[in-house]
């Protein structure tokens, strides 16, 4: 009886193994709960309401009730606590064809201006980053890329950009200019701030606070004011 049940045993084994081999290289055939390591991915972005309805299975059924994550509605900021820090987050009035309205309405927010080393120091940390490969280490337009790929310097800082303002450095940064593209998603508006002012320190040699008074429309959401000091009460 035991060689029996051996022999049955050892027979049940053996198809059950046969079974789930197969002549078609791409088959793994039989998988024991396949669920476990083959698990369904879930894209981010994708908008799984849109499987078709002729698709009827159990698995298009799920997908069009599985939620992932969604691209934020045009103008969302993130949330911040603090009421400045949020004014300063939203969205810029200006488009891309108002660099020169940009230029001359758009200023610096006056809270930059309690620590301009502070500021000027991350600028330059940010511009490292994000610049220096075209613009070069003190902006005249000989960075790696532009050496090293033969491609147009941009103008230096301290040349024909000297004159450009605060608000047109962040117009640029924002949208960009001719071969230079926009990096309003790789730097924050804070940031993006910061990077101008550090630029400034290149046209000039420091933080000229020349120019940054009178009547201004200050980073806010668009509602111009009177700068009482330095520049708009903005933040």
């Amino acid at each position: 009886m035991k060689l029996t049940l051996k022999y049955i045993a050892v027979i049940l084994i053996g198809g059950i193994t046969l079974s789930s081999c197969s002549k078609h290289p791409d088959s793994p055939g039989y998988e024991y709960m396949p669920d476990m390591y083959r698990s369904q991915a879930i894209e981010a972005y994708v908008d799984y309401g849109m499987v078709t309805d002729e698709e009827k299975d159990t698995t298009a059924e799920r997908l069009k009730n599985t939620q992932s994550a969604r691209i934020p509605a045009e103008g969302s900021i993130p949330y911040y606590k603090k009421k400045n820090k949020a004014a300063l987050m939203m969205p810029f009035i200006y488009g891309k064809a108002d660099l020169d309205s940009a230029s001359a309405n758009w200023k610096l927010p006056s809270p930059f201006l309690a620590d301009i080393e502070g500021n000027v120091k991350e600028g330059k940390r940010l511009f490292e980053i994000m610049c220096m490969h075209c613009h070069g280490k003190t902006g005249q337009g000989d960075g790696g890329v532009v050496v090293v790929g033969d491609y147009n310097p941009p103008s230096p800082y301290d040349g024909a950009y000297k004159e450009r303002s605060l608000g047109g450095i962040f117009h640029v940064i924002t949208f960009g200019k001719g071969a230079m593209g926009a990096h309003a998603s790789q730097l924050n508006k804070e940031e993006r701030w910061k990077v101008a002012m550090y630029v400034r320190t290149l046209q000039h040699g420091d933080f000229n606070l020349n120019g940054l008074t009178g009547n201004v429309k200050a980073d806010t959401t668009g509602a111009p004011v009177v700068a009482a000091a330095v520049l708009g009460n903005a933040g």
